[in-house]
C-alpha cells in the first residue's frame, strides 16, 4: 500500500517544441525539387516525424512547425495533431501549429528570425530541433527542462562529435558544461551543434536580439550570432550527445540511413 502520508511528487511539466522545416534543401537536389525534405523518408518514415514522434513519448503536447519551400505539403502531411500509434493516452499526443514564413514572407527567415516569429506560440522555454536532422535515440527529457528552468542560462545545446563533412566544428565545451565561443586560433576541441536545444525566448529580446516580437517584418537572422554573444556573457550551457546522429544534408547521406 502506497503511504498517503505522503504527497505524490508531480511529474515535471514539459514545454512546448519548435521544429525548424523551412530550408529549401539545396544540397539535397533534386530529391527536394517536388519533396520537401523533412518529408523524406528515412528507414520508412519522414524525416521530421522521428522528432514528432521522440517528442509525444517525452510528453511534449504543443510543437510548432515553420515552413517556407514547399511548405504546404508539410501542414498537410501532419494536419494539426500527431500521436503516437495505438494509444489513447492524451500525454502522448502532440498538438501542431504551424508558422508558414513562405506563405506569409516569401522565403524562409533563417533560424532566428523563424523562431521570433514563432515566439508567441511558444513559452517562455522551448525545445528546438531542426527538421533534418536524424537523432532516433535523443530523449526530449523532462529532467532536462527542470535543470534548464532552474539555472540562469539562455540556452542549452547538445553538441556532438564533428562528422567527416564539418571537421571543425562550431563551440568549444567547458569541464564546468558551458558552451564556448572559441576564437578562430584558439586550439581546444570544438564540437559540432546538433541543432537540438533548449531555448528561453529572453534570448530573443534585446540586448541579444534586436528583432521586434512575432518579427512582423519578416526579418531573416540566423541563431549563432544570439548564441555567441551569450556565450560570451556565460549564459549558454552544454552537453556532448553521443547517440546517432546525422545532419541528412545530402543525397548520399540519406541513402546511408536507408542502406
Amino acid at each position: 500500500m502506497p503511504d498517503k502520508s505522503k504527497p505524490l511528487s508531480a511529474p515535471t511539466p514539459q514545454v512546448p517544441a519548435m521544429l525548424l522545416a523551412a530550408g529549401r534543401g539545396e544540397r539535397m537536389r533534386p530529391l527536394t525539387d517536388h519533396t520537401p525534405k523533412p518529408l523524406l523518408r528515412v528507414q520508412g518514415r519522414p524525416l521530421l516525424e522521428w522528432h514528432l514522434r521522440a517528442l509525444a513519448a517525452a510528453g511534449v503536447t504543443q510543437t510548432v512547425i515553420n515552413t517556407a519551400w514547399l511548405g504546404e505539403q508539410v501542414s498537410a502531411h501532419f494536419s494539426d495533431h500527431f500521436a503516437l500509434q495505438g494509444t489513447t493516452d492524451e500525454r502522448k499526443q502532440l498538438s501542431i501549429s504551424y508558422s508558414h514564413e513562405g506563405r506569409d514572407f516569401g522565403a524562409a527567415l533563417e533560424t532566428a528570425g523563424g523562431i521570433a516569429r514563432a515566439l508567441p506560440l511558444l513559452g517562455p522555454v522551448f525545445w528546438l530541433a531542426a527538421g533534418d536532422v536524424f537523432a532516433p535515440d535523443f530523449a526530449f527529457a523532462a529532467a532536462e527542462v527542470q535543470r534548464f528552468a532552474a539555472s540562469a542560462h539562455l540556452a542549452h545545446l547538445w553538441l556532438v562529435p564533428n562528422p567527416a563533412h564539418h571537421a571543425r566544428g562550431d563551440f568549444g565545451l567547458s569541464p564546468a558544461g558551458l558552451a564556448l565561443n572559441l576564437p578562430p586560433q584558439d586550439p581546444a576541441p570544438r564540437y559540432t551543434y546538433s541543432t537540438i536545444a533548449l531555448l528561453r525566448a529572453e534570448l530573443f529580446t534585446p540586448p541579444w536580439c534586436d528583432i521586434p516580437p512575432g518579427n512582423p517584418a519578416g526579418v531573416a537572422a540566423p541563431l549563432a550570432p544570439l548564441l555567441r554573444r551569450a556565450m560570451d556573457q556565460r549564459r549558454v550551457s552544454a552537453a556532448l550527445y553521443t547517440g546517432r546522429w546525422t545532419d541528412v544534408g545530402t543525397p548520399e547521406r540519406l541513402a546511408a540511413l536507408n542502406g
